[in-house]
């Protein structure tokens, strides 16, 4: 995913873009670039490396101008392959997220036609392309040449000599900003919201054409189209650190909050309340045949977990599957299954193709999304909001938590519609959740205890996560988030599937921490510790009680409250968040920019 922000209006283009850039660096920050249109023709600066620290920035005079933060697909970390890209003959300026998968095919015709190329990149092919189309109307230079593109793109166009910028989309979010006599492209709202709330969000199909004086949205075939105007509902002091040192720390300390959000107004005496479902149809949920959970990432690790609980709490049969598996198979669903899309940003594009791909074949959808007004939002027909503010760090801490609140209450509701659980149950359920943004505040407070075990480890290489049942799904959570953020090797496992390979793994060097709150399993769990320790290797356990049996086998023990066991994956995933945060902070790494990954993946 990169960064795309466009300004046109009556104040000074460069200065907006810059600022709309810093705000978007979390989705794509290996080299940058902003061009202005002055009474100089182009005005372009591209450069390798972060944004952040660009101060005072000035390009030119000018008050239409395109700006791009790149997280490189196609071509090399280089300022050639930086955006914006302009045209050999200089008359068109592009930024484009997505990927044009015929690129090759495209640009060997264009060099034929006298075209010449100066990037790796397969969007310089579209400036080119708009170029040879363009005879005086950049609208239908532009519809012309996305004819012959196949692939994605969020895209902003502009010409040397039109005042007035183009924008168009098909599988990468877009969306403008409404001011007064001046408008902001974006995609995503993070730096629209200093200037103004209310926006419009573009849908797969649409282009549309912006001046000062207002804007226009029709279709690649020339439909207008009414375009509804909708408002941001989160200010810009959600998205600034606000005194933390990272992004990502202050989203682990902000877990309780964004708890509360997720779950408020929605526990009631009768159980489970969430508006916007009416769409699945009366006695839907009672009738279904089983569920489907499609995700990617973090995302995947929460619907593992909402797995074992609709198997638990509601009797019903579940499948989880990786949304980028899912449409390259043949998926055998029908209208009595519901799949349900997990994505933190509503864009993800393996998740937005499952989603496609399950409607397609008749099945009931359901999104489980944090960004209102996203593409998986608009296109499951209805869902549920996460609520939990917006993300900032790459790697995803609160919105996990408030996936899996999310989930565990349609689950409550899932059951009691199918007579699994009585309303008194429900209660009781709903009961043990409202209680854990409490004892995330607890937890939290261990901060400094979990940087002093950090001290111990993070100038090793490797890291080993067990777990059982519930608790397999928060170990390879804790795995990834040390791998994204530290750079160090780490595996998650169930605890019982360590003799089957990773004991090879186990000598003096090698840390292995255990999900181990008490449970059903717990003793097998402790069994799974004498044999690391009997292997030399050094144990941090995550546990929910006393126990001098743990005493004489971990090295480092961090405790946190005994709750219910359905929702303590709730609380055993902090501990591992703030373990990889410290890690990664002792050894130097840029904890919210980690390098090669991007906040959305919105490309294949």
């Amino acid at each position: 995913m990169c960064g795309i922000f466009g300004y046109i209006g009556t104040k000074d283009a460069d200065s907006i873009i810059i600022n709309g850039l810093k705000q978007l660096e979390y989705r794509g920050y290996d080299s940058w670039g902003v061009t202005i249109r002055s009474d100089k023709g182009l005005l372009l600066s591209k450069h390798v490396g972060q944004i952040g620290e660009v101060k005072d920035f000035k390009l030119g005079k000018g008050t239409v101008g395109i700006g791009h933060t790149r997280w490189a697909t196609h071509g090399e970390v280089t300022q050639k392959n930086a955006h914006p890209h302009i045209s050999c003959f200089g008359n068109i300026a592009i930024v484009h997220n997505g990927i044009v998968e015929n690129y090759a095919k495209l640009k060997a015709k264009l060099i034929k036609k006298g075209y010449s190329f100066s990037s790796d990149t397969d969007s310089e092919v579209i400036a080119n392309l708009v170029c040879h189309y363009y005879h005086g109307d950049l609208a239908e230079a532009t519809r012309r040449a996305l004819a012959q593109v196949r692939g994605t793109y969020g895209l902003l166009v502009m010409h040397k000599d039109e005042d007035r910028l183009l924008a168009a989309r098909n599988g990468s979010p877009l969306m403008i900003g409404l001011g007064d006599h001046e408008f902001f492209i974006a995609s995503d709202a993070s730096p629209i919201v200093p200037y103004t709330k209310k926006v419009v969000y573009l849908d797969d199909g649409d282009m549309a054409f912006i001046t000062r004086d207002g804007y226009s949205v029709m279709t690649q075939d020339k439909k207008k189209l009414n375009k509804k105007e909708d408002r941001i509902t989160w200010s810009i002091e959600e998205i600034e650190k606000g005194g933390f040192r990272h992004f990502m720390l202050k989203e682990i300390m902000g877990q309780p909050e964004s708890m509360e959000n997720t779950l408020r107004g929605r526990i009631t005496d009768e159980g489970p309340h969430f508006g916007g479902l009416d769409y699945l149809g009366k006695g839907f949920l009672k009738k279904m045949r089983r569920v489907i959970i499609t995700a990617c990432g973090t995302s995947w690790h929460a619907a593992l977990i909402a797995e074992y609980l609709f198997e638990e709490i509601a009797c019903i049969p579940t499948e989880v599957e990786y949304a980028s598996e899912f449409r390259y198979r043949n998926p055998i669903v029908d209208e009595n299954d519901l799949v349900i899309v997990v994505s933190q940003s509503g864009e993800t594009a393996d998740t937005l193709a499952a989603l496609r791909e399950a409607k397609k074949k008749g099945a009931k959808t359901l999104g489980i999304i944090n960004v209102v007004g996203s593409s998986i939002a608009r296109e499951t027909g209805g869902g549920i909001y996460l609520h939990a503010g917006p993300e900032i760090g790459v790697a995803s801490t609160k919105a996990f938590t408030s996936q899996l609140a999310a989930m565990y209450l349609f689950i409550i509701l899932v059951a009691l519609e199918r007579g699994q659980i009585t309303p008194a149950k429900a209660r009781e359920l709903q009961h043990h959740i409202n209680l854990v943004p409490k004892h995330m505040a607890e937890i939290l407070k261990k901060s400094k205890e979990i940087r002093k075990i950090a001290e111990s480890y993070f100038e090793g290489n490797n890291f080993l996560y067990l777990g059982r049942g519930l608790n397999y799904p928060v170990a390879l959570e804790g795995a990834l988030k040390l791998k994204e953020i530290s750079y160090m090797h780490a595996e998650g496992y169930p605890a019982a599937e360590m003799k089957h390979g990773p004991i090879a793994l186990i000598d003096e060097k090698m840390p292995v921490v255990f999900v181990a709150p008490k449970s059903g399993a717990y003793e097998k769990i402790l069994s799974n510790m004498e044999e690391v320790k009997a292997r030399g290797g050094k144990i941090i356990a995550v546990v929910s009680q006393e126990d001098p049996a743990l005493d004489r086998l971990v090295a480092h023990k961090i405790t946190i409250p005994k709750v219910h066991e359905l929702v303590s994956p709730f609380l055993t995933v902090i501990p591992l968040q703030l373990l990889a945060y410290h890690i990664a902070d002792l050894r130097g790494c840029d904890i919210d920019k980690p390098r090669n990954l991007a906040k959305s993946v919105t490309v294949e």
